[in-house]
């Protein structure tokens, strides 16, 4: 089993809690600011949506900034999009691939590195950001690593 392999189950798990908050996002909401400091509603959307595109940039070192969204439907088909073309990257890279250090965002570390910073760290992160945008608009918060507030016990 190579390295890609094993980390799949918590990318697919990490992805699945990603989007059912996505889900949740309201069609008339993309404006929302909760703050004058914050990004708006979408465009946090549309950043959580691209993010597993990263596991594709670290195969094949280039890709394309996606349209934005503009649409709950737009942003799960972004998501799924891009679900799908990082899980493929992770199946089909090799683990010297995964074990060779390089230069990304002006740091030096094995891809591996790369990917749990920028693909599952970071996405834990925005994804939290985007669960107090939700509660703060008054949409029900889904649980994520257990049941929400929302959700009961």
């Amino acid at each position: 089993m190579t390295i890609g392999e094993t980390l799949l189950p918590e990318f697919d798990d990490e992805m699945a809690k990603t989007r059912r908050l996505l889900e949740r996002v309201p069609d008339d909401g993309f404006e929302w600011v909760p703050h004058p400091k914050s990004a708006n509603l979408g465009k946090l959307a549309n950043h959580l949506a691209v993010i597993p595109m990263f596991a594709t940039l670290m195969l094949h070192g280039f890709g394309k900034r996606p349209v934005e969204a503009k649409s709950r439907a737009q942003l799960l088909a972004l998501f799924d999009t891009n679900v799908t073309s990082g899980r493929v990257a992770l199946m089909t890279m090799s683990d010297e691939h995964l074990l060779e250090t390089v230069s990304f965002g002006g740091v030096s570390m094995p891809r591996t590195s790369i990917l749990r910073r920028r693909v599952f760290s970071h996405m834990i992160h925005h994804r939290g950001q985007m669960s107090v945008y939700l509660r703060l608009l008054g949409v029900a918060v889904p649980g994520i690593y257990g049941p929400s507030a929302d959700e009961g016990s």
